[in-house]
């Protein structure tokens, strides 16, 4: 694999600490601006939202320039919106700042997707995962990271920490990701390649599994602690567990999903819904909760990966849109799959609830690849029919 991978998972993974590390600042966040608890908890509210709505958007926008100006210019605005937050003292701005983020890494993570499919033909998935990699360890290192830092030193700190692990990655892709953007089509051309059905489906799915992942893992501490009965002290372990786990799926998942990605998708689905039903019905038991939090980890995240990069396989004639659309569905499933665990558990479920839903989030995923199937089987039967009876009529 081409340098120039590792060095944009770099990236994404100063980017992957700065959208989960809000989870351990907030409250001193509302502390030192003077707001609620619940107003710091808005500013990763508001970071999902930039994300969602910028991936498109910044991707479009960006579709003439060349791969390594776009990466550098979404890379610097993110550098700065850090400076900047560290160094304001309104929440206002710091909000802002949030939003402005966010679109930076929108932008980034839509033509870093689209870059890596270009620099490995043929092995997109593998691709995939060395850049998702970066997210992952995020998950295991930099938001426990930034965490410690702020409990240190501040939360100020934390976001200092972000630009300054930003610095070597832009001038790693200033050096090393090619400068010329290649004979990629107009925005209009990709616009029309997107309504593929292979296309959307993989969207599709990658938000239902991604919303299934984020449902639990959003209220995986308070379910270790109410229900599990796992004292506050073990809870980082447990979330240390689930993102080993995530970056063990997504380097499996990167070796497997090119040449097999059906018996990956099939099978870790499979696998992934029996884990989600068993975490529900098991969650009182400590080593079981802990088995399942690698293990859900590691499946959710081998899942997730082979599908954005089937999304990107089915999206040839829309290179950077495609990347942008990818970005954004994973983002949906971010946001509302812990809105549904969220319902539940204020209509009285219980945490125990939690895992229920992401069973239910993926059984829908199974609903909708079976309900595509069907419809690409009447459809491949109708043509052969058609022609076949045009084929006759030239021979008779």
């Amino acid at each position: 694999m081409p340098l120039a991978l590792y060095l944009l998972a770099l990236a994404v993974f100063a980017q992957g600490t700065s959208e989960f590390m809000l989870s351990g600042l907030g409250p001193s966040i509302a502390h030192d601006l003077g707001v609620s608890v619940p107003a710091a908890g808005s500013l990763t509210s508001a970071f999902a939202v930039g994300m969602i709505v910028g991936a498109p958007l910044t991707a479009l926008l960006g579709a003439r320039r060349s791969r390594r100006a776009a990466l550098f210019g979404s890379l610097s605005v993110f550098l700065l919106a850090h400076v900047a937050a560290a160094l304001t003292s309104s929440y206002a701005v710091l909000l802002a700042t949030r939003v402005v983020a966010a679109l930076a890494n929108a932008a980034f993570l839509a033509m870093a997707l689209a870059t890596a499919a270009a620099l490995a033909p043929g092995a997109t998935g593998r691709a995939t995962a060395i850049l998702l990699g970066g997210t992952t360890l995020a998950c295991v290192a930099g938001v426990p990271g930034g965490a410690l830092l702020g409990h240190l030193l501040g939360w100020r700190a934390a976001f200092w920490a972000v630009a300054l692990v930003c610095l070597p990655a832009l001038a790693a892709v200033a050096r090393s990701v090619p400068a010329e953007s290649g004979a990629r089509p107009g925005a209009r051309h990709e616009l029309r390649a997107l309504r593929r059905p292979r296309l959307l489906t993989a969207l599709l799915l990658g938000a239902l599994v991604n919303g299934a992942t984020f449902c639990t893992f959003t209220y995986l501490a308070p379910l270790a602690t109410e229900v599990t009965g796992i004292g506050a002290g073990r809870v980082p372990v447990l979330l240390a567990l689930f993102g080993l786990g995530a970056f063990t799926g997504v380097q499996a998942a990167g070796r497997l999903s090119d040449a097999r990605p059906l018996p990956v998708l099939a099978g870790g689905g499979a696998a992934l819904l029996a884990g989600w039903v068993l975490l529900a019905l098991t969650a009182q038991s400590a080593p079981v909760a802990l088995v399942l939090a690698f293990v859900q980890g590691a499946l959710s995240f081998a899942v997730g990966s082979t599908l954005i990069a089937q999304a990107l396989d089915a999206a040839a004639g829309a290179p950077t849109l495609a990347g942008g659309c990818a970005t954004a569905a994973l983002n949906v499933g971010a946001a509302c799959g812990p809105w549904a665990g969220g319902a539940v558990i204020a209509g009285g479920l219980g945490y125990r609830a939690v895992p229920g839903v992401s069973a239910g989030l993926v059984g829908a995923a199974f609903a909708v690849a079976a309900a595509a199937l069907a419809v690409t089987a009447r459809t491949g039967q109708r043509a052969c029919r058609t022609g076949g009876k045009r084929s006759h009529t030239r021979v008779e």
